[in-house]
């Protein structure tokens, strides 16, 4: 959900992440910044001093100023994991000498931070202020927010929602969220994370592929906060779930507009195939981009922006965000993979508008010569403003490849 490409007036700034090969896992990586500009882009920073597991998302600030996250291993090189400490690099984009600071957030208490952060960055740019979320293990995630003064001025933790109705009760662990963050305002979506709480799948999944563990996305949450300085985050609200044909979920975006209506994109499988013939005989496969509002903790519309069923041939959603324009309307963007055979597939890119009513018109097929299957943008909740430009940093079908385009939306 964080971004990891924001744009700061005519410059776009973008993190990447490099493996070390003579770095032992889990931590053989270190973040690297780009930034593009008349000249094209070029490489301006890497971390040359510490070493990390997880790619280091961006945001920007309405002054310009760029926070690049970074958590970096507090351990032995020879050591395979262990303690990290969440910091930020922090540098003003109209600065050509990058003379940057490093920040250390403030935290409550001491939390045993490691380099399976989790972590999600978000920014509201016309306030000036951001806040980061940590995870702790399986049981919740440290937050710490930056107020318009720079001051750390609010730290707590958000407790996972409880799993009282599996096998074994437990925490709900929660990652890969999308995090929005508006005139103080917290809005947070993000999808189950945690061992198959189903014995008997478990023991199959096992039989299956020879791994004692086998992970389950398929519970999309949502919670916010009316203000992060002084209320608390209100109960965990069940956005969708395929929990019952052991199915897969994952977030794609979320935003809060002005009238107070949250927008909440997600892909969606409906069951997982190799348990098909023996726990869910009869059920259909089907592959889906959805989309919800919420309004006052309570899901106000639904709707399907692309459906596969079983058998059909129009391809599978892959990927999903929203691009916010400076009128405010609402546009998604969106990839889809066709003609999938034999591990190949043909991925084309298309944008639609949600329009009044939490409709959508048709898509509109984006010409690019090099399509996206699995793309950042420079979304308003890493804190680049609303644009007509559409900056977008991702995947394509070539190995080893980050491409970058950038679309004029009319």
């Amino acid at each position: 959900g964080s971004t990891c490409i924001v744009r700061a007036g005519d410059k776009v700034y973008a993190s990447g992440i490099e493996t070390v090969p003579a770095w032992k896992p889990l931590n053989n990586c270190r973040w690297m910044l780009f930034r593009r500009s008349e000249r094209g882009w070029e490489k301006i920073m890497t971390d040359e001093k510490n070493r990390t597991r997880e790619p280091s998302p961006l945001a920007v600030l309405n002054k310009g100023q760029i926070y690049l996250s970074a958590n970096p291993t507090l351990t032995a090189i020879e050591e395979y994991n262990g303690p990290s400490r969440p910091e930020f690099y922090v540098f003003y984009s109209d600065d050509r000498n990058l003379n940057y600071k490093q920040v250390i957030p403030k935290w409550a208490g001491n939390p045993p931070f490691t380099e399976h952060s989790y972590r999600s960055l978000a920014a509201d740019s016309p306030s000036n202020e951001l806040i980061l979320f940590q995870n702790i293990g399986y049981t919740h995630a440290e937050w710490s927010f930056l107020d318009k003064e720079s001051r750390w001025s609010a730290q707590v933790r958000l407790v996972w929602p409880w799993g009282s109705d599996y096998e074994v009760p437990e925490p709900i662990r929660i990652c890969y969220p999308n995090v929005m963050l508006k005139n103080k305002a917290v809005y947070f979506c993000g999808v189950s994370d945690i061992i198959e709480p189903r014995k008997a799948w478990r023991e199959f999944k096992r039989q299956l592929t020879g791994n004692e563990w086998d992970y389950d996305f398929r519970r999309l949450f949502f919670t916010w906060t009316d203000d992060i300085t002084r209320n608390s985050f209100h109960d965990w609200m069940e956005i969708a779930s395929r929990e019952e044909t052991c199915g897969w979920i994952y977030p794609a975006d979320l935003y809060a507009a002005d009238d107070g209506l949250v927008h909440i994109l997600w892909t969606e499988r409906a069951i997982d195939e190799r348990l098909r013939e023996k726990f869910f005989p009869g059920e259909m496969q089907s592959h889906a981009l959805n989309y919800a509002l919420v309004k006052n903790g309570k899901v106000i519309s639904r709707q399907t922006l692309h459906l596969v069923e079983e058998g059909a041939k129009n391809g599978i959603p892959a990927e999903a965000r929203f691009q916010i324009l400076p009128d405010r309307r609402i546009v998604v963007v969106y990839a889809i993979r066709e003609n999938i055979t034999a591990g190949q597939a043909e991925v084309k890119n298309y944008v639609r508008e949600i329009v009044p009513g939490s409709k959508a018109t048709q898509p509109v097929l984006i010409p690019l010569r090099y399509p996206f299957s699995s793309f950042f943008t420079a979304t308003v909740r890493g804190g680049s403003v609303p644009s007509y430009l559409l900056d977008i940093l991702g995947t394509t079908g070539e190995k080893n490849t980050i491409r970058y385009a950038r679309v004029i939306l009319e």
